[in-house]
C-alpha cells in the first residue's frame, strides 16, 4: 500500500490492523509520553534527555527515539563534530502531540490528590496495603 492509498483510508484506533493503533502506543506508552513531553521544552542530546526521563534506560531511550522519529514526530540533528554530536527535538506535528499530552499530564498532576484519596478507599475496602 501506498502513501496516497494509506492517505484515503479512513483510520480507527479501535480496529486491529489500523497502522494509528502503532502510533497510538509509541506517544502513549510510558516513555515516549514522558519523552515528548521533556522534548516540548527544547532540544536535548541523547544523554541530557535520558537525565530528564528519570528512570529510563539507554535502550529504551534509543527504541522510544527511532519509533517516535519513524512516525514523524521527532527530528534527529546528528552533526559530524568531534566526538559526534546528535540533537533529538519535535517536528511540527510532534510538537502538536505534546501540546495535547501535556493538557493531559498537568490534569492528572492537579487531581493526584483525588486519586491518592480513591486509591486509599479501594485498599481500605478490600483490606488490602
Amino acid at each position: 500500500m501506498d502513501l496516497t492509498e494509506t492517505q484515503d483510508l479512513a483510520f480507527d484506533v479501535f480496529s486491529k490492523g489500523c497502522p494509528s493503533r502503532g502510533t497510538l502506543e509509541h506517544v502513549t506508552g510510558r516513555w515516549g509520553g514522558l519523552t515528548l513531553g521533556a522534548l516540548h521544552e527544547g532540544s536535548f542530546r541523547f544523554n541530557e534527555l535520558r537525565r530528564r526521563v528519570d528512570g529510563v534506560s539507554e535502550k529504551m531511550l534509543s527504541q522510544t527515539l527511532h519509533a517516535l522519529e519513524r512516525d514523524g514526530l521527532v527530528h534527529r540533528e546528528a552533526q559530524s563534530t568531534n566526538p559526534p554530536r546528535v540533537d533529538y527535538e519535535l517536528t511540527p506535528l510532534g510538537r502538536e502531540v505534546a501540546e495535547r499530552l501535556l493538557a493531559l499530564i498537568h490534569f492528572m498532576e492537579g487531581r493526584m490528590g483525588e486519586v491518592l484519596a480513591a486509591r486509599e478507599r479501594y485498599d481500605e475496602a478490600r483490606g488490602s496495603r
